[in-house]
């Protein structure tokens, strides 16, 4: 190899105390002449000369941010060296050195996966300094868009999955409001063990339910939907109250992984006139009531013991009159788990219960309702909710 003087000093990399760089090169008369190119041109440059395949596999490392591969090695040639070490480096920026009589090869090996070429007879200090920083850039250029269109995919089947497992109400009453949010607690996931669902029947019943599987993880929402599509399924079918209960709870533990797994659950059936309901409650936070007089929970009792945990026991029916105009708020306890302040103490149902006549008072209705509460619970938390949460509420008159 001929070597022309360098006609400037570059750095190769603004932001990088030392550049580290690795060079395939079998010929020691080549090696030591690009190291003093590297050298001359950027004096800060550290430089692992390797003189077959084999040795710069082993010297490869995430701290290495370039490879220089000579395509006529010992123990490998032309694209398959570059494959190899592709495949062992594929975050790493990879150039390739090629002949006169080579420049075919060059450009075949950028079309595999290189960032540049360079010929040896044409290479100066400062076109080499050039040559290692924009394929570094170039590479980073290339993973950013990598993961930039795996987010797109991610993206785009976050959202058929969201379509095809979060329930569409079945809701023919253009008199009563649906609204609902969902957040699951785990970071860049779609679904918790939190679920729930609305479906109206022939009969113009308006059935509700939410439920809290207890835990976070995939587990957890798999066991969510699997109860959510077995109630949908039960309700379809003209099953309700204590009955579809007891049903529920044997899927429950048949399906679930573990003994110590329970579920949570509220349930409605909301009557046809839409002035009365019947609630059904096992182990789960009490609903919110609002009307013309305010914001109030629902009766503690009758109240039954969470799916899972005592085989056999009953959940009694509690009736409330509901008159014209009503909204109906049930939620799962990550909306009242969140601290309030510094200390250990809990927003709990006494704390929501003054949020929402706040809000109720400001006029707050439906989803403006729901989102100014999450809000507000987060801003006493000081932080987002980190537990699952789902919101629903159903609506009718002035409270819509």
């Amino acid at each position: 190899m001929t070597a022309i003087n360098s006609r400037g000093r570059e750095r190769l990399l603004e932001a990088a105390d030392c550049l580290r760089l690795l060079l395939v090169e079998d010929d020691p008369g080549d090696a030591f002449l690009f190291q003093e190119l590297l050298n001359e041109a950027e004096p800060d440059v550290e430089i692992t000369v390797a003189s077959t395949l084999a040795e710069a596999l082993a010297g490869l490392s995430p701290l290495v941010q370039c490879v220089i591969v000579d395509l006529s090695l010992p123990d490998a040639r032309g694209l398959d060296a570059l494959r190899q070490v592709l495949n062992a480096a594929p975050h790493t920026a990879v150039l390739v050195l090629t002949g006169l009589t080579d420049t075919h090869v060059g450009v075949e090996a950028v079309a595999a996966g290189a960032q540049d070429y360079l010929i040896k007879q044409d290479v100066d200090g400062a076109l080499l300094s050039r040559a290692i920083r924009y394929a570094i850039e170039r590479k980073r250029a290339d993973e950013s868009e990598r993961q930039l269109v795996e987010a797109r995919v991610v993206s785009r089947e976050n959202a058929r999955l969201e379509r095809g497992l979060l329930p569409v109400p079945i809701l023919a009453d253009p008199g009563l409001g649906h609204d609902a949010r969902y957040r699951p607690g785990r970071d860049m996931a779609l679904l918790g063990g939190d679920f729930y669902d609305t479906v109206q029947t022939d009969d113009g019943t308006v059935h509700v339910v939410i439920g809290d599987v207890c835990g976070h993880g995939a587990d957890e929402a798999s066991l969510g939907v699997r109860l959510r599509m077995a109630w949908r399924t039960l309700v379809l079918a003209g099953h309700t109250g204590e009955r579809l209960l007891h049903t529920l709870d044997t899927v429950l533990t048949h399906e679930r992984w573990s003994e110590e797994i329970f579920t949570t659950l509220c349930m409605f059936a909301i009557a046809p006139d839409r002035r009365g309901a019947r609630m059904w409650r096992a182990g789960h936070p009490r609903p919110l009531l609002f009307d013309g007089d305010g914001v109030r929970p629902v009766p503690d009792e009758p109240r039954g013991p969470a799916l899972g945990l005592l085989p056999g026991m009953d959940w009694p029916a509690a009736e409330l009159e509901l008159g014209d105009d009503w909204a109906l708020m049930i939620y799962t306890d990550g909306l009242v788990e969140g601290k309030i302040g510094s200390g250990d103490e809990r927003l709990d149902l006494d704390g929501l219960l003054r949020l929402a006549g706040a809000a109720h008072a400001r006029g707050d209705r439906g989803g403006v309702l729901i989102d100014g509460l999450i809000r507000e619970a987060e801003r006493l938390n000081g932080e987002p909710l980190t537990d699952d949460l789902a919101v629903l509420l159903l609506s009718r008159g002035d409270e819509r």
